[in-house]
């Protein structure tokens, strides 16, 4: 099988590659551009650990293929982090214990900061519904529910 042409913008730098039509974007972002920030959990788009932002959107990477990311915008935990955009977000994860093992939180701070950008405050039943898709084995969620709605309040508060 002949690999493919893509070129794409990830965390707002160019990458052209080539790439097998099988491989999903996952395991691009992570084995072609050592971008390990983000997880492969189920591979079935099931924990949500493998969270990204394509075009804005957030999608499971380990269900989409390298090939249809072609032309797009990609943003993964590292991007999100470097920029500055969530680290609120990572502070109050850390202040209220919201990780543990930290296998989850990639895709949960993505899936959150996704929710807070489209609802300044939510309530804890739209955080929980919201991030109902990225599983977590240690927390209990509660601690992640916590910080989201405490990072939400401080940003409607910030002056």
């Amino acid at each position: 099988m002949a690999a493919m042409p893509i070129s794409l913008e990830v965390n707002g730098t160019r990458v052209d590659a080539h790439v097998l039509a099988r491989l999903n974007l996952a395991d691009f972002l992570r084995e072609h551009l050592e971008l390990t920030g983000t997880h492969v959990g189920c591979e079935h788009g099931v924990c949500g650990a493998c969270t990204v932002r394509v075009n804005g959107a957030i999608v499971r990477s380990c269900l989409m293929l390298a090939v249809q990311a072609d032309g797009t915008s990609v943003e993964t935990i590292e991007g999100l982090s470097d920029t500055g955009e969530i680290a609120d977000l990572q502070a109050a994860f850390r202040d209220r214990n919201a990780l543990q093992c930290g296998y989850c939180t990639p895709g949960m701070l993505v899936a959150a900061q996704d929710l807070l950008k489209s609802h300044a405050e939510p309530n804890r039943e739209q955080i929980r519904e919201h991030l109902s898709g990225n599983y977590c084995r240690c927390t209990g969620y509660q601690a992640i529910i916590d910080a989201v709605e405490t990072t939400a309040r401080a940003r409607v508060n910030k002056p």
